[in-house]
């Protein structure tokens, strides 16, 4: 069933993003002259130029990542914790002739933010949930891209727990649930990236994860009037990743994955 879930969601996702649904925009006005529909074709294309003018100019992706963002402190207060998760999506590996080395994207703040954590209270262990995406879960295998730059960034083996089997949010939560004792009176720090927290979260909660506290990083959100001028191609990426959290939770909560929306806590 995970497996289903993960395809229909990757089929899904790649008709409902917001650059594909503005490449389709564009596509009517060809249609329209392929029928023969003049007077159509001109207000089609005019939508699309509106369309594209407007997420050109303005950050209209911030509109939407800043409520998913704003839901949990973004300095919580912590006791001293039994251990930090880490959820993977931050790294990628570079070209081979780049060396093949182990780079982060644009959630790279999620491993900065676990070594930070992790030096901050030095009896903790590291969970690091994320592997490489497959179909067949059998096929999985570990994903260890994330884990050797913790390790490059100066974190002990012997600190380190890796989690690399997990294709999904709920799956990091599962599996992850696994591999720790099951003590509720232990207290676990939760790292992701802000706008993809909620959905984590519940993910966790709803795996049967306690005492857990929030921690988000990878802000992309801000003040939207601050930020007006001309930039497509960021204004486009916010915009993709704010839609694709809120259809995610939407999603999850529809399928049982999550009980709340926005959880204030597992406890």
């Amino acid at each position: 069933m995970d497996t289903i879930f993960l395809i229909a969601s990757k089929l899904i996702w790649a008709l409902l993003r917001p650059e594909t649904l503005l490449l389709l925009i564009f596509a009517l006005p060809y249609a329209f002259l392929r029928l023969g529909r003049i007077k159509a074709a001109s207000r089609s294309l005019g939508i699309a130029l509106s369309a594209a003018l407007c997420i050109s100019v303005f950050p209209v992706g911030k509109l939407v990542l800043n409520p998913l963002e704003g839901t949990y402190p973004s300095l919580p207060h912590l006791e001293t914790p039994t251990g930090i998760i880490v959820l993977g999506g931050a790294e990628h590996v570079a070209p081979e002739y780049a060396g093949s080395t182990a780079q982060v994207n644009h959630a790279g703040e999620r491993l900065i933010t676990a070594i930070e954590l992790a030096r901050r209270f030095p009896q903790a262990t590291v969970l690091y949930s994320g592997g490489r995406f497959a179909f067949n879960p059998d096929k999985q295998g570990s994903f260890e891209v994330g884990p050797d730059i913790l390790r490059q960034l100066g974190l002990p083996e012997d600190r380190l727990i890796v989690e690399g089997r997990s294709r999904t949010t709920a799956e990091n939560a599962v599996l992850s649930r696994a591999m720790v004792p099951d003590n509720a009176t232990d207290t676990w720090i939760l790292v992701t990236s802000a706008a993809h927290m909620p959905r984590a979260l519940g993910s966790f909660c709803a795996a049967g994860w306690q005492k857990l506290i929030p921690y988000p990083t990878d802000y992309r959100g801000g003040v939207f009037w601050d930020q007006i001028g001309w930039s497509l191609a960021k204004n486009l990426d916010e915009l993709n990743i704010g839609v694709k959290e809120w259809i995610g939770l939407l999603a999850y909560r529809i399928t049982g994955r999550i009980e709340a929306f926005f959880p204030k806590s597992c406890s």
